[in-house]
C-alpha cells in the first residue's frame, strides 16, 4: 500500500467528488455506436435460412397455401427470436466481461489512498500514477519520484519523457503509460475533454478481428451456401422440365436448399465462446478476447515468473549482511550494530520516498523500527538515477537544509560490486555470503554509498565511486500448491519453464523447494543473449530454468519457442513483462499484483493470482473445444440424411418424390438447434481431457479427417431412413404413412445421435451418468412434440402425416437407433487400444 503520510496531500472530500461529477460528468468517452438490437436484426435479415423462409412463405401465400404460409411465418419469428436470444445472451456475457476488465486507478480522497474504477475519476482528484500503469486522465503533476512517461500513443515518440512539477512539461495525459517511478497529479480533464478523447473518434469504426475458428466456420458456411445455390438451381430446372410448374418446382428446390444450410454452426460457435468466457469469469479467470478461448486448449508450454506466481508475493526483509563486520543478522533483531543500522538506513534512502514495491515498503518499515529519529521529513531528493544497467541498480541523492548529502544505491549484488572498490578478500567474503543466502532462496539486494560533493552529477550512476556497505535479503516463500500445479501441467502435456530475474542460486533454491524436475537444465540471460538464432531455439527448448532474465531476454525466449510452433502461455506482472505477454499466444497477468500495463498486454487475468486457475482455464478451453466439436459433428451428421432424404427421391424420381416439404425441414431444424447449442454447450468435462496432449492449434473442424466420422454417421442414418422408405413403399403404404415413418426414423436417429456423440471415446452407458440436466429435458420435449405430430389431430392433417400402428412406430424407432448405435463398436475398439 502506498503511504502518503509524509506528504500534505488530502485530495477531494466525498462532497467535492459528488459536486465535480455533477458538474463535469464521468471519465468516459461516449462515442456513437449502432444500437446492438438493430445491428442484430440487420445481421439476421442477411441470414440465408431467414431469406429462404421468407421466400417460401411468400410462395405459399401466393399459391393459396395459407396454412403453410402462416406456419413458416411463425417459424421465421421463432427462428429470429431464438437467434436474437442467443445473441443477447452472448452479448450480455461479454458486456459483463468488459465491465470487469475496466481499468482501475489510485486516487487520494479524504487523505486516504483508495482504488477506484478509472471511469469514476473526477476533475480535481489527486491521481496517483506509478510504474506499469496507464494514466487514466489528463492532469498536472504536484509530486513525483523518478517519473517518466511513454507518450508514443499521442506523439509517436518511443523514448520515455522525464517529468516533474518544476519542469515546463509537468503535464500527464490519458492513455500514456508510466515507464518509471511515481507521480501524483491533479486531474484537469476527463473523458472526451482529454487530449486522447478529442482524437478518439477514430476508434469508433474499428472492428474486432475474426478468430481462426470463426474464419473456418465462415468459409465452410460460404461453401455450403454456394453448394446450396448450385443444387437449388439444378433441382429447380430439373423439376420445371418435369412438371412445367414454376412455383411447385421452386418450392421443391427451396426445400432442398433449406436442408443444405447448416445455420446452427455459427450460432453454436458464438454461444459456446461467449458462455465459455462467462463460465471462466465465474471461476476468477478473466478472458479478454474470445480467440483466447480457442487457444487455451492448444497450449504446449507455459513460461512462469517466480515472484507472485511460484511464490506468495509477500517479500519481507529477513537477513542483513554487513561487509564491515562480515556478519549476517536476522532482520527482526532488536539489537542491530551501528554498521547494520547504517546498511538498513542507506537501503531505505536508495528506495522511493513513496514506496510501492514490496521490498521497498519492507525497507521503509525496517528503518522506522531501527532509528530513534525519523530523518525522512528533513531531506529532499535532489537527483535520482532510475533502475538501469545490466545487472540493474538505482541511485538516489538527498539533501537537507544545511546541505548535508546522502547518496545511496541499491541493486543486484554484481552491479554494486562492479562500481565499488573492493579487495580480493572482500570480494571473496561477499561472494561466499551471496551463495549462502541465495542457496536458501532469498532475493538479494546490495547497498552502496558515495561521497560525491559537487553539483555537476555524472551522466551515469555507475560513474560514482561507491563504497560497498552490505546486502539486504528478502524472502518470498513458495505457494503451498505450486508443486501439484506443475505436476498437473506435466500430466496435461504442457511443459513448464521458469523465467526469473533472480540469480541462479536463488532461482535454483526455490526450484528445489518445489521439486521442479528440470532444475538442472538452466541458462542465464547473459548467456542467452550471446547465442545465434539457431542456438537460441535449441537453448529455449532444452532449458527449463532461465535466470537473470531481463525484458529483451524474456521476449527472445518467447519468440524462439513460437518459431518452433510451440503455443506459449506466459505469466507476468510488471511493465517490463508487457512485450513478452503481448508476444505470447496466451499472456497471463495477475489480477492483484499485476500492473495495468501487464493486464492490458495480457489476454487473461487471474483474479486471485493463483496459477492453479490457469489449469482450470486450460481445462475449460479443452472442454469448450471438445463440446463445440461434438456440436458441429452432430450438426453435419444429422444434416446429411435430411439433404439426401429430400434429394434422392426427387432426383431419382421415386414414387413419393416430395417426401419432405419446407414445413418438415424447418420443423427438423427447430428440433436440432436446441440440441447442439444447449445440450452440448452444457456438457461436463470428460475425465480424460487433462491427460491428453494439447491439440495442434492448426487443426480445423472442417478437414476430411475431422469430418470422416460425421460423414459416415450421416450416411449410415441415411441408409436406415431410405430402407424405411423402401419398406413402406414395398408394403404398399400411402405417401402420408411413408412420410410419417421416415420422419419418426429421422427423429429417433437424432435422439440416439445426441446421446452417442456426447463422447467419441466413452460409451453411451458411461455418458448417461454425466451431469447435464438439459439432456433429459430436451429429449423429453422432442419426444412429446414428435408424439403430438404423428398421433394428434390437427397436427397430423397439417403435416400430411398418418397415425402409425405400434409395429410401424417400433420399426421406425428401431431403425433410427440401429443405424446410429453402431458407432459404439468403434468407440469400444478405441478404448481397447493403448493410449
Amino acid at each position: 500500500m502506498i503511504s502518503v503520510e509524509n506528504f500534505n496531500i488530502k485530495g477531494l472530500s466525498s462532497n467535492e467528488v459528488l459536486q465535480s461529477r455533477k458538474q463535469f460528468g464521468v471519465n468516459r468517452a461516449n462515442f456513437k455506436k449502432e444500437n446492438e438490437l438493430i445491428k442484430a436484426l440487420k445481421s439476421l435479415l442477411k441470414e440465408p435460412m431467414v431469406i429462404l423462409l421468407l421466400v417460401t412463405a411468400t410462395i405459399y401465400f401466393i399459391t393459396g397455401n395459407v396454412g403453410d404460409g402462416i406456419f413458416l411465418s411463425v417459424a421465421i419469428i421463432l427462428v429470429s427470436t431464438i437467434s436474437l436470444y442467443q445473441d443477447s445472451k452472448s452479448r450480455n456475457a461479454l458486456e459483463k466481461l468488459k465491465d470487469l476488465t475496466k481499468p482501475h486507478s489510485k486516487v487520494i480522497r479524504n487523505g486516504e489512498v483508495i482504488d477506484i474504477k478509472s471511469e469514476d475519476i473526477v476533475i480535481g482528484d489527486a491521481l496517483i500514477v506509478e510504474e506499469g500503469y496507464t494514466i487514466a486522465a489528463d492532469g498536472t503533476i504536484i509530486h513525483s519520484n523518478d517519473f517518466s512517461v511513454n507518450e508514443s500513443l499521442l506523439t509517436g515518440e518511443s523514448l520515455a519523457v522525464y517529468k516533474d512539477k518544476d519542469k515546463v512539461d509537468h503535464f500527464v495525459f490519458q492513455g500514456t503509460t508510466v515507464a518509471s517511478g511515481l507521480a501524483i497529479a491533479t486531474v484537469t480533464a476527463i473523458g472526451e475533454k482529454t487530449k486522447l478523447g478529442k482524437i478518439g473518434k477514430s476508434l469508433e469504426n474499428i472492428e474486432e478481428e475474426k478468430t481462426p475458428i470463426e474464419i473456418q466456420i465462415q468459409n465452410f458456411i460460404k461453401k455450403m451456401v454456394i453448394a446450396g445455390v448450385v443444387v437449388f438451381i439444378g433441382v429447380w430446372i430439373l423439376n420445371y422440365f418435369r412438371t412445367y410448374d414454376v412455383l411447385d418446382s421452386l418450392l421443391k428446390s427451396l426445400t432442398l436448399a433449406m436442408s443444405i444450410l447448416p445455420e446452427e454452426i455459427p450460432i453454436a460457435f458464438t454461444t459456446f465462446m461467449a458462455l465459455g468466457t462467462w463460465r471462466l469469469l465465474k471461476m476468477g479467470i478473466v478472458v479478454k478476447q474470445m480467440k483466447t478461448v480457442e487457444t487455451l486448449g492448444s497450449a504446449t508450454t507455459i513460461c512462469v515468473d517466480k515472484t507472485g506466481t511460484i511464490t506468495i508475493n509477500e517479500m519481507s526483509l529477513v537477513k542483513v549482511y554487513s561487509l564491515k563486520s562480515n556478519t549476517v543478522s536476522d532482520a527482526d533483531s532488536s539489537t542491530f550494530k551501528a554498521d547494520e543500522k547504517e546498511l538498513i538506513t542507506l537501503a531505505m534512502w536508495a528506495s522511493e520516498p513513496i514506496p510501492f514495491d514490496a521490498m521497498e515498503i519492507s525497507l521503509h518499515h525496517a528503518y522506522s523500527k531501527t532509528v530513534h529519529k525519523d530523518e525522512r521529513p528533513s531531506y529532499k531528493m535532489v537527483h535520482e538515477y532510475p533502475l538501469g544497467g545490466t545487472p540493474p541498480m538505482m541511485t538516489h541523492i538527498f539533501e537537507n537544509e544545511s546541505g548535508k548529502r546522502i547518496i545511496a544505491a541499491k541493486g543486484a549484488p554484481e552491479a554494486i560490486m562492479n562500481v565499488s572498490s573492493l579487495s580480493e578478500n572482500e570480494k571473496k567474503q561477499i561472494n561466499e555470503n551471496i551463495s549462502s543466502l541465495a542457496s536458501r532462496g532469498y532475493r538479494l539486494l546490495a547497498v552502496g554509498t558515495s561521497n560525491f560533493s559537487g553539483n555537476d552529477f555524472p551522466l551515469n550512476q555507475q560513474d560514482f565511486k561507491f563504497k560497498f556497505i552490505g546486502i539486504v535479503a528478502f524472502h518470498d516463500p513458495p505457494k503451498s500448491n505450486i508443486q501439484s500445479v506443475f505436476e498437473a501441467f506435466d500430466n496435461a502435456g504442457i511443459k513448464v519453464k521458469i523465467i526469473t530475474g533472480d540469480n541462479e542460486d536463488t532461482a535454483l533454491a526455490i526450484a528445489k523447494q518445489i521439486h521442479f524436475k528440470n532444475d538442472d537444465k538452466r541458462i542465464s540471460g547473459r548467456e542467452l543473449m550471446n547465442l545465434s538464432e539457431v542456438e537460441l531455439q535449441t537453448a529455449s527448448t532444452d532449458n527449463f530454468l532461465f535466470t537473470r532474465m531481463f525484458p529483451d531476454a524474456k521476449l527472445k525466449i518467447i519468440n524462439a519457442l513460437k518459431a518452433q510452433k510451440e503455443i506459449i502461455a506466459m505469466t507476468g506482472d510488471g511493465i517490463n513483462d508487457a512485450p513478452a505477454l503481448k508476444s505470447a499466444h496466451i499472456g497471463i497477468a495477475m489480477g492483484t499484483r499485476g500492473t495495468e500495463i501487464a493486464k492490458q498486454a495480457a489476454s487473461i487475468i487471474l483474479v486471485e493470482d493463483d496459477l492453479s486457475k490457469m489449469l482450470d482455464a486450460v481445462a475449460m478451453g479443452r472442454k469448450i473445444y471438445a463440446n463445440l466439436k461434438k456440436a458441429i459433428q452432430y450438426i453435419i451428421s444429422i444434416h446429411i440424411p435430411i439433404i439426401l432424404t429430400v434429394f434422392i427421391p426427387l432426383a431419382l424420381g421415386w414414387v413419393y418424390p416430395n417426401i419432405f416439404s419446407p414445413v418438415h425441414v424447418i420443423l427438423l431444424e427447430l428440433i436440432m438447434g436446441p440440441t447442439c447449442s444447449i445440450i452440448y454447450e452444457n456438457e461436463p468435462m470428460e475425465k480424460n481431457i487433462m491427460v491428453q496432449k494439447p491439440r495442434p492449434f492448426s487443426r480445423t473442424f472442417f478437414n476430411l479427417r475431422e469430418l470422416t466420422t460425421s460423414i459416415f454417421q450421416g450416411l449410415m442414418i441415411t441408409v436406415g431412413i431410405l430402407l424405411i422408405y423402401q419398406y413402406a413403399v414395398h408394403s404398399n403404404y400411402g405417401e402420408s404413412l411413408t412420410r410419417t415413418m421416415v420422419f419418426l426414423t429421422l427423429i429417433a436417429s437424432n435422439i440416439t445421435l445426441t446421446l452417442v456423440n456426447r463422447s467419441f471415446y466413452y460409451s453411451v452407458i458411461t455418458t448417461l451418468g454425466y451431469k447435464n440436466k438439459l439432456v433429459p429435458l430436451i429429449i423429453t420435449i422432442t419426444i412429446v412434440i414428435t408424439a403430438l405430430f404423428i398421433f394428434v389431430e390437427p397436427f397430423i392433417g397439417f403435416l400430411k402425416f398418418e397415425r402409425l400402428s405400434l409395429n410401424q412406430a417400433f420399426l421406425s424407432i428401431f431403425m433410427g437407433f440401429l443405424f446410429v448405435i453402431w458407432y459404439e463398436i468403434l468407440k469400444w475398439i478405441k478404448r481397447k487400444q493403448p493410449i
